[in-house]
């Protein structure tokens, strides 16, 4: 029989550390984590603000987009027929008032503020003159608009960014263009589906 050694007990103990060092160590990982989750925070925020830029700058492109295709739509009257707005936005899109279609409008772009085909229609008479978004929402941008969206600057909501082409003459039924609120019907607040 072999004699072993006698083991110490405290050959494989771990030092312990004070209470204090224990804790100090704790209060350092507390205030790693708050100021981790601060930067979070204001690193979300700047997203938010960014993303809400992009979207306007994207509404500002497509709602320009429409204005300018209904302002074409317009020109585009073939001889001897009146010129007149578009009675729906699909109209921009192929207009079937001449032998070979003509498209104004590569394709109906959707409401960038919502994702949606539908929106807002300011209307003359029974006609489309522009379109607003339906997004609800303050503006970030309050000035420095290019040069057809000027009447943008201080608005309180998207739903005051009107993309409207104004004919230089009377429309027959010669009313004013007004807007259409979001529960009008498809066929006046944006494509149908």
């Amino acid at each position: 029989m072999h004699a072993h050694p006698p083991r110490s007990r405290f050959r494989h103990a771990r030092p312990r550390r004070a209470p204090a060092a224990r804790g100090a160590l704790l209060l350092g990982l507390l205030l790693a984590l708050a100021i981790g989750a601060l930067g979070l925070l204001v690193a979300l925020d700047v997203w938010a603000v960014t993303r809400q830029r992009q979207m306007e700058e994207e509404l500002l492109f497509v709602g320009e987009q429409y204005r300018s295709a209904i302002q074409r739509y317009y020109y585009a009257a073939p001889k001897g027929q009146p010129r007149v707005l578009p009675a729906s936005l699909r109209d921009v899109q192929q207009d079937d008032r001449h032998a070979v279609p003509v498209r104004h409008l590569r394709r109906l772009y959707p409401d960038p503020l919502t994702g949606a085909p539908q929106w807002g229609a300011v209307l003359q008479g029974s006609r489309i003159a522009g379109v607003y978004s339906l997004g609800r929402g303050v503006p970030l941008k309050q000035a420095g608009f290019p040069r057809p969206a000027e009447n943008f600057q201080g608005k309180s909501t998207y739903r005051e960014w009107a993309f409207v082409f104004v004919p230089p003459a009377p429309i027959p039924g010669g009313r004013s263009p007004r807007l259409v609120s979001g529960d009008a019907p498809p066929s006046a607040t944006g494509p149908t589906r």
